[in-house]
């Protein structure tokens, strides 16, 4: 008597999408299109010109002052946001109050506001005769077509970012940890400093990279309250459009790849930050 064995059909494990080829391949024609055919073409126009005329365009003194001012300009306004934001969205998740849902809506506004309306209303705010400029600048606090104003219109453009990073992960937290700590005797910044804030320290970072690169990149909100003066409020965007304006594409594209280069490398310097800290916690 022959006896016959079944063997079993290798069961095929599915992934989590289905048509994992399908969605790749959209996803990477998606990418292509839009973020690396646009940089490329960039990069391209930069690299017809040759080292030499490179680097006089891009280490001229006029686009020098550009990138210090954008920089430090960005970094200020990304540092304010990180605790404007923070606070903001604690009060958010934190506290019943009237008018809660309609200030959880006005956080929102920039996003939809267009940039120039933004830049026209801050000037309308700061200038000498505007509701909040007339009663600064007799105290000797100029915000319009100073460096201030471009930090003021940077900071508002880019403060939704922080706030709509670290509010989900402030309305996830357990409070049964918060509340066995103070039992235990923690005072409430120990409590903050010991629970709170290395959980969302990986969303306060995430925002902060949004924010910078969002303030980096900002130029409708700019042009209108900084004044636009070369070597003192010329931002490097306006640089970039007015090196446009005079037909020089090579030159805008070269001062262009500056900027791509400092946001990539913040970027990954952010991400890097970010890894460590979720290791960091994964180990504890």
């Amino acid at each position: 008597m022959q006896l016959w064995t079944i063997r079993p059909r290798a069961l095929r494990v599915k992934g989590v999408l289905p048509g994992f080829g399908l969605t790749m391949g959209t996803t990477l024609l998606f990418i292509s299109l839009v973020v690396l055919l646009p940089l490329s073409a960039l990069l391209i126009q930069a690299a017809s010109l040759s080292p030499g005329e490179f680097w006089r365009i891009i280490s001229s003194e006029r686009a020098v002052a550009t990138y210090k001012l954008t920089l430090s300009s960005a970094l200020i306004a990304s540092i304010f946001n990180v605790f404007f934001g923070l606070l903001l969205a604690w009060i958010l998740t934190r506290y019943q109050f009237p008018g809660r849902s309609l200030l959880d809506a006005i956080v929102d506004l920039p996003f939809a506001l267009p940039t120039a309306v933004a830049g026209l209303s801050l000037a309308f705010l700061f200038t000498s005769h505007g509701w909040i400029g007339q009663y600064l600048e007799p105290m000797g606090i100029q915000v319009a077509y100073t460096q201030l104003g471009i930090i003021a219109a940077m900071a508002f453009t880019s403060a939704p970012f922080v706030i709509r990073s670290v509010q989900p992960v402030l309305e996830d937290m357990e409070p049964e940890l918060e509340e066995a700590a103070a039992i235990l005797g923690a005072s409430p910044w120990q409590i903050f400093q010991g629970i709170i804030l290395p959980t969302i320290m990986p969303a306060l970072l995430a925002g902060f990279s949004l924010a910078l690169a969002r303030s980096l990149g900002e130029f409708g909100a700019i042009i209108f309250i900084a004044g636009n003066m070369p070597f003192e409020t010329e931002i490097t965007a306006l640089l970039i459009m007015i090196r446009l304006e005079e037909y020089n594409y090579a030159g805008a594209a070269a001062i262009a790849s500056v900027v791509l280069a400092a946001a990539l490398v913040m970027l990954l310097i952010i991400n890097l930050l970010q890894g460590r800290i979720y290791r960091a916690r994964s180990d504890s």
